[in-house]
């Protein structure tokens, strides 16, 4: 298995992935994140920033967009350890956040707003998985996750 570590998508069947309808919801994406020592501004600002700085002032940004298009953050950790498997690079953080289905992500990354704190994003990773996930249909019609599932979208 060969792993790209990508900050924006360079295949444009992905983009074309994005905007068809998908499964059906909901979506949990889980970002794998490999931040950069010192965050690198497109428009060659100087900052102090880490990497991983400039990448919360992203991530709280998209926090208080995501219900604008019915999703929400999910969860959020640093990667300690690699218990399994074999990888040059173990990434620095992964996160997930819960979209009602695949069409509300590509509309909140089609945003201006989402598009104007991008920036942040692209100036502290240095790379990033994006991995498109949802629950099979019978784990989501367990009642106690049906309960959980209505509380998240």
């Amino acid at each position: 298995m060969q792993v790209i570590n990508e900050v924006v998508p360079s295949d444009p069947k992905q983009i074309e992935g994005m905007m068809e309808a998908g499964p059906e919801g909901p979506v949990f994406m889980i970002n794998l994140l490999k931040f950069k020592d010192k965050a690198e501004y497109a428009d060659g600002r100087e900052t102090d920033l880490t990497g991983r700085q400039a990448y919360q002032l992203y991530g709280a940004g998209v926090t208080g967009l995501l219900p604008e298009y019915g999703a929400r953050f999910f969860f959020m950790a640093d990667t300690t350890f690699l218990s399994l498997g074999q990888v040059e690079e173990l990434w620095d953080e992964v996160a997930i956040a819960v979209y009602p289905d695949r069409n509300a992500l590509f509309r909140m990354s089609s945003s201006q707003e989402w598009r104007d704190l991008a920036v942040h994003r692209e100036a502290g990773l240095k790379g990033q998985l994006n991995i498109e996930s949802v629950m099979p249909k019978g784990l989501q019609a367990l009642p106690w996750m049906e309960l959980f599932l209505k509380e998240m979208i």
